[in-house]
């Protein structure tokens, strides 16, 4: 290995370990017990256990982790690196984001702090931390392989905004932080596919911090609700022609919502949604992800067809409850 070489690893090697001191001191384990189900339980079944990875976010003691590490705990540990131990209260958890705010009674902690995962680029060198065993961080490095990717969460809803990374995440790192060379938290670490070689992905910090955010001020997260049923169906050739449609799918109305916006504006079951606000709608996913992103209390114009007309119906979305 030349003089370039090395110098090159020793730079390599020092951005890893500034961004580990960075930001090592904020990554927890996080440990969960619960009751088994009653059915379980009967048949001799003690108490079921889980652990993750989480970071502090606020130095009064909010931890951010993975949804799917504590939902459903009676109790919740939190252990950091030095060993030290708290019990934690959960402050709100949302299976769609798959993301949970915890809280230890401590001020002072050691807090982490976001970048803007809007300036990420692909290719760029990113860390992921975990704390698996409550008594050292385990890093791995590696880039970010693509951005704006979705995944969907155990609740069956989309997650956008995905970064895709080759860092790989070792048993007991989801929940930890992705982290750039500063040691600045870029996402969260949620998902590795089975079988795959090296793909790993991570919810983006900007979807984290809005999270959070709305979880620590209202305990859940405020979505916005049409009050409509979906299928994906494919448009009519003729009636996509005749309105300049490229599009060839969009999302059926197959059921209305008589409480909802939707049956408010107008909109009827066997209306095909090709659009809401300035997103085309291919598919209900699409639809979600466009009241994922509004703002309640604002207007939203739908685009519908209809007995091959196409009409624009005002709507005004709802606060979502957790049955809609």
């Amino acid at each position: 290995m030349d003089g370039t070489e090395q110098q090159a690893l020793d730079a390599y090697s020092q951005a890893v370990v500034a961004a580990v001191e960075n930001v090592g001191p904020a990554v927890v384990s996080v440990g969960m017990s619960r009751r088994p189900p009653e059915r379980l339980a009967r048949r001799g079944l003690g108490e079921m256990h889980g652990s993750g990875s989480g970071f502090v976010i606020a130095p009064d003691g909010f931890v951010l982790t993975n949804s799917h590490v504590v939902n459903g705990a009676d109790r919740i540990d939190v252990r950091f690196a030095d060993g030290s131990a708290r019990q934690a209260s959960l402050v709100g958890d949302d299976p769609h984001s798959d993301l949970a705010v915890l809280r230890i009674p401590d001020a002072g902690l050691p807090a982490s702090s976001f970048a803007d995962s809007s300036a990420l680029r692909v290719g760029q060198l990113v860390i992921a931390i975990g704390n698996p065993l409550g008594f050292q961080a385990t890093v791995t490095a590696g880039v970010i392989s693509a951005l704006g990717r979705t995944l969907r969460s155990q609740s069956g809803r989309l997650i956008e905004g995905i970064i895709q990374t080759d860092a790989a995440l070792n048993p007991g790192n989801s929940g930890g932080p992705l982290v750039d060379f500063r040691g600045h938290v870029i996402g969260v670490n949620t998902a590795i596919i089975a079988g795959s070689q090296g793909i790993c992905f991570a919810i983006s910090s900007n979807t984290a911090q809005q999270v959070a955010s709305q979880l620590i001020n209202f305990g859940s997260v405020r979505r916005a609700y049409l009050g409509v049923i979906l299928q994906m169906a494919r448009i009519p050739r003729r009636v996509a022609a005749r309105h300049g449609i490229a599009q060839e799918t969009a999302a059926l109305v197959t059921e209305i919502d008589n409480d909802g916006a939707a049956h408010k504006a107008g909109i009827k079951a066997s209306d095909l949604i090709v659009k809401a606000g300035e997103r085309l709608v291919l598919s209900p996913d699409d639809l979600q992800t466009a009241l994922g992103q509004h703002r309640i209390g604002d207007p939203l114009v739908v685009e519908v067809l209809r007995a091959g007309e196409r009409l624009a119906m005002d709507t005004l979305p709802t606060l979502l409850r957790e049955a809609a």
